[in-house]
């Protein structure tokens, strides 16, 4: 093992899962930005001259291939360290999984683990996923390294990093490791429970999307529902402004030049819209603000929620040009381009296509090429709206999506397809077969259709919050938070304590 100090360059990232497009590098950065806040304010928080003890960062020394002993190649892996509570060297630890970004000191004081590490004195780490943040091999991002980026081995770092850690710090034999995690993090923590239930006891999973798919016609489905939902602001007329702003945005791109070019100034455009392909680059990214608009509706942190957005969208009076649905989505647009620090909206194909080519280690990149290339190789993911009824553009279609697959990696979409197939063999989709795994949603978040939502036996719980945005469950708590989220968060707990009872008690089968 190699523990080296490297200064820490980024928060944890909650990115969203969509592939990287232009839209959904916009989305993507949102979920970075709100992370960003929340953790600035957790660190805040736990950070102060009264604070016990600060997080520790720390590297381990990893397999590049776990999966060939022949192979002695290695990279670091990034960790974090909370031993404010830990009382005793057999109290439980708790594994934070990272996902597809950079994880800061606040993956250790934020979220499930901080908060309920205090009452069972348990250890908090966390541990930063290869190939992302600063866990990445030195060789650089090309498809030689590439290959060695998948669930799979991210799974096998973890297990790999479950022993190392226990005698690093003289951890009990018969300590518990909870594994926590949310959005794709989640599916992991879900999976490590799946694949080494003699290694973890018991996990969170937190919005996880387990269920992998090409076509994920369903984001937009539950999109349009949220816009709908009077309990977080919608309605039925804020649908169908969203629906209207839509068609007008196509009618003035179907128009002449010159509309073109007054609809690419009015919306912010990087660039001009004269290409059928950034045409449709914009229309994915105005679907990405509205549904970056419900996917974290009501977090601490986002620019805008649907109360606001549907606000905008029918407010009637102004002076802009337009109709009124109009005039509020580029309103919209203004609010979360101004909240992300971004000067104009990115809608240029070509350079989104010429940026994920990029193999060289770049310190700003928040993970965009690993990303899509796993989405190419596991998971698909790609968010259309091409059925009967989506209140949005029709463009981008699934080609142009998948297209990307093809254009950075030379993958076709044969092998997409198949390999998204491959994957929910391999987990077992939305049935995988873990116990003493706890899968948490909200019915808000377009994810939790992906995820386990109904309880699956005695041993394989399930909460749906009633009116949830993504990982909700996993912010910090505000005097805002419903009802229906502080009981989730109490039903979690006590869930928690449970296991932690037969454990302690060694009722359990493959209790360590």
């Amino acid at each position: 093992m190699d523990i080296g100090s490297v200064p820490w360059l980024g928060p944890l990232l909650l990115v969203s899962l969509w592939a990287s497009s232009a839209p959904a590098s916009l989305l993507r950065r949102l979920g970075e930005h709100i992370l960003r806040f929340q953790e600035s304010s957790a660190l805040g928080l736990g950070l102060g001259p009264d604070s016990v003890t600060l997080p520790k960062e720390g590297w381990l020394e990893q397999p590049l291939d776990p999966f060939n002993a022949s192979d002695r190649r290695s990279f670091l892996q990034r960790y974090w360290v909370n031993d404010q509570h830990w009382t005793s060297q057999d109290g439980p630890v708790f594994l934070h999984l990272g996902g597809e970004g950079s994880l800061g000191p606040g993956s250790v004081m934020r979220g499930h683990p901080a908060n309920l590490a205090p009452i069972w004195g348990a250890l908090v780490i966390s541990l930063e996923h290869r190939f992302y943040g600063l866990s990445i091999p030195a060789e650089g991002l090309d498809m030689a390294q590439l290959r060695f980026l998948s669930s799979r081995h991210a799974l096998a770092d973890a297990a790999s990093a479950r022993l190392t850690l226990s005698r690093l710090f003289n951890v009990s034999s018969t300590s518990p490791w909870i594994c926590f995690g949310g959005s794709y993090a989640g599916s992991l923590a879900a999976w490590a429970r799946l694949k080494f239930p003699h290694l973890f006891f018991a996990s969170i999973a937190s919005s996880a999307p387990v269920r992998a798919t090409l076509d994920f016609s369903k984001y937009n489905d539950v999109v349009s529902r949220s816009l709908m939902n009077t309990a977080i602001g919608g309605s039925l007329e804020c649908r169908a402004a969203a629906s209207a702003a839509f068609a007008e945005v196509e009618r003035r791109l179907r128009a002449s030049r010159g509309a073109r070019a007054a609809l690419s100034v009015e919306l912010g455009a990087c660039g001009s819209l004269e290409r059928a392909e950034d045409q449709a680059e914009l229309l994915g990214a105005l679907q990405a603000l509205v549904g970056g608009a419900v996917q974290y509706d009501g977090q601490a942190g986002a620019p805008l929620s649907v109360r606001q957005l549907c606000r905008f969208l029918l407010g009637g009076r102004g002076n802009c040009s337009g109709p009124a649905p109009y005039r509020g989505l580029r309103r919209a647009v203004q609010v979360v381009t101004h909240g992300l620090g971004q000067r104009c909206l990115s809608i240029s194909r070509a350079e989104t296509v010429a940026q994920l080519r990029v193999t060289e280690l770049q310190v700003s990149s928040v993970g965009d090429r690993q990303w899509l290339y796993q989405t190419c190789t596991e998971f698909g993911y790609y968010v259309t709206c091409e059925v009967p009824g989506c209140p949005f553009s029709q463009l981008p279609a699934l080609p142009s999506e998948l297209e990307l697959c093809e254009q950075v990696f030379g993958l076709s979409t044969s092998s997409v397809a198949q390999a998204v197939a491959q994957t929910n063999s391999y987990y077992g989709g939305q049935t995988p077969g873990a116990t003493q795994v706890l899968f948490v949603n909200g019915d808000t978040d377009p994810w939790h259709v992906l995820s386990v939502t109904q309880p699956l036996g005695p041993s394989e719980p399930a909460l749906l919050i009633p009116s949830a945005s993504h990982c909700l469950d996993m912010a910090p708590e505000r005097p805002s938070d419903s009802p229906g989220l502080r009981l989730a968060r109490q039903k979690i707990s006590q869930q928690l304590q449970t296991w932690l009872g037969l454990a302690k008690e060694g009722q359990v089968r493959g209790a360590v």
